[in-house]
């Protein structure tokens, strides 16, 4: 019989986005473009073109961001629905409050920030002959003092989750999953749960072929922090240059010298000015000579226009003339 992926989907994207601020103080994490297409909206196509027909999507940081670059959804190839989140409810308890708009079978759960090109059908097929409740799509961890792990046995089953800096040979959870919706149906409703140290964490404990892994050899592109961004949005851009995936309504004069930096919507960027390695958010004006590297360039309500805050996560200054060093 063949083997079909799941219509539907359940999309998490109503994070805080704490480790890549200070651009998700702008746009919540899957709104941000990256080489030109908002996130959110790679997600979705992707999606789309594996046979996904409907995505719910919930909301709670900077939701309009997101609806703003997604809409209905029927542009990218599929129906858009979503859940507002007024408290986060975590990794299990939202996946918990969006089922119930769903039919009840085998659901795929997304995590809004992953880019990948996996398979669904593989992980279909690998969920079905397993008969596990969850089956989680991993690649072997690249660096496990980063990331945390999942710990496997011979025939892939979960035997643990492990926290980042372990020495135990482990795999890294892609975020992408097929889980029977009966997993989260003990859950209270609107309180927050976690899959990873909550749910899927007991269930590994009670019973060794619960959670299933499918190793998976495809693409696996990280926005965890800023410079994660922009070494993902160059690695997307055509030739690596991306400029000419500047966002809607910027000006960018032609004196200007743009080095490896992504550009956001309404964006002017003035004569002579040079930037490396930056980030130029929504509404940000760049003036005339400005020299900014390694910087997040944010436009400001405050007594400074623009605020030029250090990639690397180190304290950044408020420019009010917005010269760079």
């Amino acid at each position: 019989m063949a083997v079909t992926t799941p219509a539907h989907a359940l999309v998490l994207t109503a994070g805080l986005g704490r480790r890549l601020r200070p651009l998700t103080d702008v746009r919540a994490k899957p709104a941000v473009p990256v080489a030109g297409e908002a996130l959110i909206r790679r997600v979705l196509s992707w999606l789309a073109g594996q046979g996904v027909r409907e995505a719910v999507l919930n909301l709670h940081h900077r939701p309009e961001t997101i609806t703003r670059v997604v809409g209905d959804g029927s542009a990218l190839g599929l129906r858009v629905r979503y859940a507002w989140e007024p408290t986060l409810l975590g990794s299990a308890g939202g996946p918990r409050a969006m089922l119930p708009l769903l039919e009840p079978a085998s659901t795929l759960i997304v995590n809004g920030d992953t880019l990948t090109d996996l398979s669904l059908e593989g992980l279909s097929a690998e969920h079905r002959r397993s008969g596990a409740r969850v089956t989680l799509a991993v690649v072997d961890n690249p660096d496990p003092a980063r990331y945390g792990g999942v710990e496997v046995d011979d025939e892939g089953w979960v035997r643990s989750f492990l926290p980042a800096g372990h020495q135990i040979p482990s795999k890294h959870f892609v975020g992408v999953q097929l889980v029977e919706p009966d997993v989260f149906a003990s859950l209270p409703l609107g309180e927050p749960a976690s899959s990873i140290g909550g749910v899927y964490s007991d269930l590994a404990a009670d019973d060794r072929r619960a959670l299933r892994t499918h190793q998976v050899a495809c693409r696996f592109l990280d926005i965890g922090t800023p410079a994660d961004y922009l070494e993902t949005s160059l690695a997307l851009a055509p030739g690596g240059n991306l400029t000419p995936t500047a966002g809607l309504g910027t000006r960018i004069d032609p004196t200007a010298r743009l080095v490896r930096t992504a550009v956001w919507d309404d964006v002017t960027i003035e004569a002579d000015c040079t930037l490396v390695d930056c980030v130029v958010t929504d509404g940000a004006r760049i003036p005339r000579g400005s020299r900014f590297q390694a910087q997040a360039l944010i436009a400001s309500s405050g007594q400074s226009p623009l605020l030029a805050i250090p990639l690397d996560g180190s304290s950044g200054s408020a420019a009010e003339d917005a010269r760079g060093g």
